[in-house]
């Protein structure tokens, strides 16, 4: 069975390299790292991914594991196991959503006067990624895939602000979902626990690390993807 991996904001597909460079050899050949598309609206990339993926187990972190929740709802034929990397359902309330949104407008204006390397070097500054190294954050790869229109693209688009929230979508997963989140992340830990108790027959687990596990933790990750991989075959 294929995996898919969508990655996070910012991060070229070859962000998944330490993941799947770490599964067994056998499930690593059928793995398929994604590149985000570009120009799309939040629900039109999700079903992108789908199509250029088809039958898969989708592995998503981020607002990759956004986009993963969001093709699982729509396209439930596509996805036969889901795992959720430190991602979250959106915002039920549409006030938060608004702010969030306008939030990620004024990042976007920003990424254009400052430039990709720059933003993304204060970016990394948040406590969200306190836990991830420095030299394993991708800096130069990501500067690299990313010019300021499609970074600009990725936060106003696909941010939490312009995806419609899936809270309420969750119960409709019949598919096997793992929810995963890093210990030292408290809030994903929070979303996570309160995402796997509205799934039907979820799993929670809770990695040593932050939000980042992809690049913190990436031979704990591939163990649970080769599980999971090992269960749905």
């Amino acid at each position: 069975m294929r995996i898919a991996l969508i990655p996070g904001f910012s991060q070229p597909a070859s962000a998944w390299r330490p993941v799947i460079d770490a599964l067994p050899a056998p499930i690593a050949h059928e793995s398929l790292a994604l590149e985000v598309p570009d120009g799309l609206d939040f629900a039109a990339t999700a079903d992108a991914l789908g199509t250029l993926a088809g039958p898969a187990i989708y592995v998503g972190y981020s607002m990759g594991g956004r986009l993963a929740l969001r093709l699982a709802v729509d396209r439930p034929d596509l996805v036969r196991a889901l795992v959720l990397v430190s991602a979250a359902p959106g915002f039920d309330d549409s006030e938060v959503r608004a702010a969030r949104a306008e939030q990620d407008r004024v990042r976007a204006e920003q990424i254009h006067t400052l430039g990709v390397r720059a933003f993304l070097e204060d970016w990394l500054t948040q406590p969200l990624f306190a836990t991830l190294p420095r030299d394993d954050a991708m800096i130069d790869a990501r500067a690299a895939t990313m010019d300021a229109t499609r970074l600009a693209h990725q936060m106003t688009a696909l941010g939490q602000g312009a995806m419609d929230p899936l809270g309420e979508r969750l119960a409709e997963l019949t598919m096997p979902t793992t929810v995963v989140v890093g210990r030292a992340d408290t809030r994903y830990v929070e979303i996570g626990r309160a995402m796997a108790a509205r799934i039907p027959h979820a799993a929670l687990i809770e990695l040593d690390g932050g939000h980042a596990l992809p690049l913190e933790q990436p031979a704990a990750l591939s163990t649970v993807i080769a599980r999971v991989h090992a269960a749905t075959a």
